[in-house]
């Protein structure tokens, strides 16, 4: 058992590198012309192999184009969905409001409120709900031993916005406008 357990691990080895060998320069070469550094080929490529492989150890996976076509079409969707994130991101500490633009009573007191919250809680909760940060992400990014940790800390940090609210005895409808 352990000498075919041993051959399975070496077999996936040889492939993983087969796979770097032969398509890692492209997909370097595609996010280059796109702006991106070989860190990001990096983490896509390793990001797009970890799919292809899952998808290849449920046996019954068998695209209709080449793997190196496959590959190359997850890192594209990889590279397109961190770009529109990245075009997403805006920090509330760094919000800067232009003069033909202003934010809203109702989201000037949410944004109060977050503020209030602490900025740990205010960054966790912009990981989660804005950046769309999975719970797993987040346990990492701030330090939790696990998902349920971070879980349970967002929920923290939900209730003290709540517990601000309720105390200025404010209602659903003070945040309408």
């Amino acid at each position: 058992m352990l000498v075919l357990e041993q051959t399975v691990q070496e077999t996936r080895k040889e492939k993983i590198t087969e796979w770097y060998k032969d398509f890692f320069p492209v997909v370097a070469a595609y996010i280059s012309r796109r702006g991106g550094e070989m860190e990001d080929a990096r983490e896509l490529f390793q990001e797009a192999l970890i799919i292809f492989y899952e998808k290849n150890l449920a046996g019954d996976f068998h695209p209709e184009v080449s793997a190196e076509a496959y590959l190359m079409g997850i890192v594209k969707k990889l590279w397109l969905k961190q770009q529109q994130n990245k075009q997403r991101i805006i920090t509330f500490e760094n919000i800067e409001i232009s003069e033909e633009f202003e934010l809203k009573p109702a989201v000037k007191k949410v944004l109060s409120f977050l503020r209030q919250s602490g900025e740990k809680c205010m960054d966790l909760l912009q990981s989660f709900y804005y950046e769309k940060l999975s719970m797993e992400q987040v346990a990492g990014r701030f330090g939790y031993k696990s998902e349920r940790s971070a879980t349970v800390q967002k929920f923290k940090c939900l209730e003290k916005v709540r517990d601000q609210v309720k105390q200025k005895s404010l209602s659903y409808e003070d945040f309408l406008d």
